[in-house]
Order: C-alpha cells, then sequence, then structure tokens
C-alpha cells in the first residue's frame, strides 16, 4: 500500500507482469488496508512508512497483532540507514528503498515469501556488527535514539503540523504530544519548542529526493 496513486499502480504492473507473482488488492491508507487484508487473505503486504492515517510501523505492529504469520516488506523512498531497523523491531519482514529499481524488489519480495528477512547489504552488514559478540550499537544519527512515536511526531513536525493537528493525526491526547515533544527536544539537545520545529522542518526538506 501506498498513498501515491501512480507509484502503486507502477508496483502492481511490474508485479504482475512477473509469472510467479500477483497483487490481490491496492489501498491508499492503513485502515482500508486492514479491512483488504482481512477480505482477500494476501501472501505478503508491501507497506510504505508515510501513510495518511498512521505511519507504516504503527501499520507493521497493527498487522503483527492481527495476522501474526503474515509477512510485511516496507518499500519507501525514506532512508533505510533510519528506517530499517524501525521496521524489523515492529516486526517487519524486509525494507527496500523505491530508488533500488524492479529487480532489487522482485528479489525481495520473493525472499521475504520464502520466509527470510530482507534489507540491503549495507544494513544487514551493520545489524550484524551490531549483535555479533554482544557490540555496542553506533548510532549514525541523533534521531536513532528516539522511540518510534517519537520519531513520528518529529516526523510530522517537521511536515509543518502544530501540537493539536499532530495529536488529531496520530489519535493522542494534546498532553501527550506535549510530552514528546518535551522528550525530543532532551534527546536531541534542542534549547527551544522553535529550535526543535526548524530542526525538524530541516530534516524533513533534506529527505525529499533530488
Amino acid at each position: 500500500m501506498d498513498d501515491h496513486p501512480m507509484t502503486r499502480q507502477g508496483l502492481a504492473l511490474l508485479i504482475d507482469h512477473e509469472p510467479d507473482l500477483v497483487t490481490c488488492s491496492e489501498a491508499d491508507t492503513a485502515g482500508q488496508a486492514l479491512n483488504l487484508i482481512a477480505s482477500h487473505k494476501p501472501d505478503l503486504v508491501l507497506a510504505d512508512i508515510s501513510l495518511p492515517d498512521k505511519s507504516g510501523l504503527e501499520l507493521i505492529k497493527d498487522l503483527k497483532a492481527l495476522h501474526p504469520g503474515l509477512p510485511v516488506l516496507v518499500v519507501s523512498m525514506h532512508d533505510e540507514t533510519l528506517y530499517a531497523e524501525r521496521v524489523l523491531r515492529a516486526g517487519g519482514s524486509g525494507y527496500i528503498m523505491k530508488q533500488e529499481g524492479g529487480k532489487k524488489l522482485m528479489e525481495a519480495i520473493r525472499q521475504v515469501l520464502a520466509g527470510r528477512t530482507y534489507v540491503s547489504e549495507k544494513i544487514s552488514t551493520r545489524i550484524i556488527e551490531v549483535f555479533a559478540g554482544g557490540r555496542q550499537r553506533v548510532e549514525s544519527s541523533p534521531l536513532e535514539r528516539l522511540s518510534d512515536r517519537e520519531f513520528e511526531v518529529f516526523r510530522l513536525i517537521g511536515g509543518g503540523k502544530g501540537t493539536r493537528e499532530i495529536a488529531g493525526h496520530l489519535h493522542l491526547s494534546v498532553k501527550t504530544v506535549e510530552a514528546h515533544r518535551a522528550s525530543i527536544k532532551k534527546e536531541l539537545k534542542l534549547g527551544s519548542g522553535p529550535d526543535l520545529v526548524h530542526h525538524a522542518i530541516r530534516w524533513v526538506e533534506a529527505q525529499k529526493p533530488g
């Protein structure tokens, strides 16, 4: 699922062109996806991180609770170094960036359908280095210290949303969002609310392709 119809249709065409693969449905929101998954019972879900009604990470957690055996492969434009490990921790089966292209995507789909995890060689090496011999993880970004919920709040702040908008979008109280904002400022060593907003906006702009 993806909130951009052209992207979804392009992925569907790629998949349906393969002799052993077929798409059974498409969705542009997490809520719609949950309903379609319940009725179509797919073997694999392709999801993006950015969805209109909730984050892809929250959707993965919902799917793990409702359909424990259903693998989820995230296909996203977002930087894998920030999201891939979060996806795996949430219960996802793999992460691939959209710019990898069709051949790599088909490889990822087949690997996940075979019951294995798919991440890029770069991420795989990093994860192995962290867990081999109990070595301490090395953070490549202070954002990695944020929880999934804090990270989502940070991303929405960078998208120009205010506290009440974020509360409505994430189905949280304003007080809870304010607590997340305070925690994010502390983790990122930012002195004020405007500092947080400026930092988040710059980060979101830097993530845009091109």
